[in-house]
């Protein structure tokens, strides 16, 4: 670190890390032992490891057998630790103006030597996996290999992102004291976390959208609940510790009930069936962790009730010891967690007789689409409805706030928040999603329900004036609260950037053409995460586009409103066009998906892709119309505001005796007509 600052901030935070691991040196020793010891007796129990090698298999040797899990194990502890060190310094505790505290710089110069821990058990992890499927022993596994798994095979891919992502992190936690850089780290931390999730136990199962998006939620949220705890133990003031354990507290709420339920989503599909509980070792060992999230849970309620108000109140060795132990209790479900990954599943992940179809798209191929089955055939994604229920319920919390401090809320407002979110839901998770992946034109109607009507019904609930009106400022004015934060993405310059209104109605062209015109959408169809990446981007760059044309809330740039219809009647333009290119066109798009997942109930592709065509060419009718009434009322109103501006100054210089701005305006003209008349 450079600049006048470092020296003070050095000379202020190194006392207080002096002498403070001391006081705990058995902490790091006892959730190594607890993690260890768990691990070893769980994948002896579940079957995951085998001492001895079966006769005519492939066998990579008792190195990689038990060195496999032992460093997922070491990845994970890198990887949840750097995340609470940057969660901690950037959003629990106070900073110094634009600077994290001198206690938030010993924490960012502790990530160094945790992402760089991280990247190397990743970079390690590749070499270990390589011989684990190939079979052979540690030694033997070549260089060009490791490379080649790395680059081309999905699993490898992941491992190289993390590694590299870990050791940006650790260049990042060098480069300065910035909270919003921190911020930043954090972010892209846990970004890091999650891409081992897409490609791992759960990504090769039959209902894929339900397993996968499951398990990266229960690893994102495992991963923030501990990082937060052990981020809260590495500060030593009690009078920090109090404000950020108070706000973590609320977090690590939120962490336990979306661990809990996407556990038992995850469960479920891999079980199969609930009696595999009790008849089947993956059962027991998956009993084994209910029972480690009880126990959390249970000591999260005991902080609540008693050592949050003693840490309160001055005294902070309770809270130290009972958060230790939820360490250590919390290190031994990790262990568990490993090795639930490495063992045989009731719900095997490769059946005797595959079926390619289920392997591609997660599920068997359905019969002929019906209207009962477009509706009732669900295909539950827990990424959509994790969203839709967060953000219903963060959005009637916040009602409530406004109502009970006496401030009204539109209800068309709430309605319309409440509609798009439920409208998100159903296009994602009924059997419209399933059709989707068959049908080009099922999936341009999902496509224009997301890219169109479920952003114009978000932007009409104004979720961005509710939420200012709504949070609460924290008592510390150091500290940055989810309010803050928001006022801090408003007003930046990237914002500022996207919503301008060519940039946003680029980004919405662009989603468009670029999709079904650069070979773009088989890929994303052929993976479950640019699936999801794909139908976000139909929801943001629609939103973007709305927000700027007919947005209310604070931030987006205010334009006349001449030149908003303008730029609607732009959009309208090209979506109609797209339509009609469609229509006319005799290729086939993204023939390798559609051509390997058609089903024989169907017509041509080349037909289904007209019907879709036509879809979208006639879609947009129904939200242009509503956007264009929307404008011409915001037109209205404007002109009506400014006329009683105009009547407000009138007023008041009649009652001064001077001259208002319209009577000025009229003298001008008179003035400039009688010149006229004299020429």
């Amino acid at each position: 670190m450079s600049g006048p600052g470092a020296p003070e901030i050095r000379a202020v935070a190194a006392p207080v890390s002096a002498g403070a691991g001391g006081r705990r040196w058995w902490l790091p020793a006892a959730v190594g032992v607890a993690a260890l010891a768990v691990l070893l007796l769980a994948l002896r129990l579940g079957g995951a490891v085998e001492s001895t090698a079966i006769a005519g298999l492939p066998d990579p040797g008792p190195v990689t057998r038990w060195g496999l899990p032992l460093l997922r194990l070491v990845l994970d502890g890198f990887a949840t630790v750097t995340v609470g060190l940057l969660l901690t310094a950037a959003f629990l505790l106070p900073g110094d103006r634009g600077s994290v505290s001198p206690r938030g710089y010993l924490l960012l110069r502790r990530v160094t030597g945790c992402a760089i821990g991280w990247a190397f058990s990743a970079a390690a992890m590749l070499v270990l996996t390589v011989s684990d499927l190939l079979g052979q022993p540690i030694g033997q596994v070549r260089s060009a290999t490791v490379l080649s798994f790395a680059t081309s095979i999905s699993q490898g891919r992941a491992l190289a992102l993390q590694a590299g992502l870990a050791l940006l992190l650790a260049v990042l936690s060098r480069a300065g004291v910035s909270r919003t850089l921190a911020a930043t780290m954090a972010v892209l931390a846990l970004v890091a976390v999650l891409p081992p999730a897409f490609t791992g136990h759960a990504a090769g199962a039959g209902n894929h959208q339900l397993a996968v998006t499951s398990l990266a939620l229960h690893v994102l949220a495992a991963t923030v609940w501990l990082g937060g705890l052990v981020g809260l133990l590495s500060v030593r003031s009690g009078r920090l510790l109090a404000d950020a354990a108070a706000r973590y507290s609320r977090l690590a709420l939120a962490c336990f009930v979306l661990v809990a339920v996407s556990g038992l989503t995850n469960a479920w599909v891999r079980l199969g069936e609930w009696n595999q509980l009790w008849h089947s070792s993956y059962g027991s060992l998956l009993l084994g962790k209910i029972a480690a999230l009880l126990l959390l849970g249970g000591l999260g309620a005991l902080h609540r009730a008693r050592t949050l108000p003693a840490l309160r109140a001055g005294t902070a060795g309770a809270f130290v010891r009972l958060a230790a132990g939820e360490v250590v209790v919390f290190a031994a479900t990790f262990g568990l967690a490993v090795a639930l990954s490495r063992s045989p599943t009731p719900v095997p992940d490769n059946p005797v007789e595959p079926d390619p179809l289920v392997e591609l798209l997660g599920f068997g191929l359905p019969p002929a689409p019906t209207a009962a089955r477009m509706l009732g055939d669900v295909l539950p994604d827990m990424f959509f409805l994790t969203l839709t229920g967060f953000g219903i319920a963060a959005y009637l919390i916040g009602v409530y706030r406004l109502r009970r401090a006496g401030h009204l809320w539109p209800w068309s407002r709430t309605a319309s928040w409440l509609a798009g979110l439920l409208l998100l839901a159903a296009i994602t998770n009924l059997g419209v999603a399933r059709y989707a992946y068959l049908l080009f034109s099922v999936h341009m109607v999902q496509h224009m329900v997301l890219s169109m009507a479920v952003p114009i019904l978000l932007v009409g609930g104004a979720p961005v004036t509710l939420a200012l009106r709504a949070l609460r400022r924290p008592a510390d004015p150091e500290v940055r609260g989810a309010r803050e934060w928001l006022l801090i993405l408003i007003h930046s310059r990237a914002l500022r950037v996207l919503t301008h209104p060519l940039i946003a109605l680029g980004i919405y062209v662009a989603s468009l053409y670029g999709l079904y015109f650069s070979g773009l959408l088989g890929t994303l169809m052929r993976y479950h995460l640019g699936h999801l990446a794909m139908l976000t981007h139909f929801v943001l760059a629609g939103y973007l586009l709305f927000w700027v044309l007919i947005g209310i809330d604070p931030g987006r740039r205010r334009l006349p409103q001449p030149l908003l219809v303008v730029i609607h009647f732009a959009a309208m333009i090209f979506h109609a066009f797209l339509g009609v290119i469609l229509m006319q066109s005799t290729t086939v798009i993204a023939p390798d998906w559609y051509s390997s997942v058609h089903p024989d109930w169907a017509g041509t592709l080349l037909a289904d892709q007209h019907l879709g065509a036509g879809i979208a060419w006639a879609f947009g009718e129904v939200p242009a119309v509503i956007v264009m009434a929307l404008l011409v009322r915001q037109w209205i109103r404007a002109d009506e505001r400014e006329q009683a501006r105009l009547d407000r100054a009138a007023d008041r210089a009649r009652a001064s005796g001077e001259e208002d701005e319209l009577a000025r305006y009229n003298a001008f003209l008179a003035e400039a007509a009688r010149h006229d008349t004299r020429r």
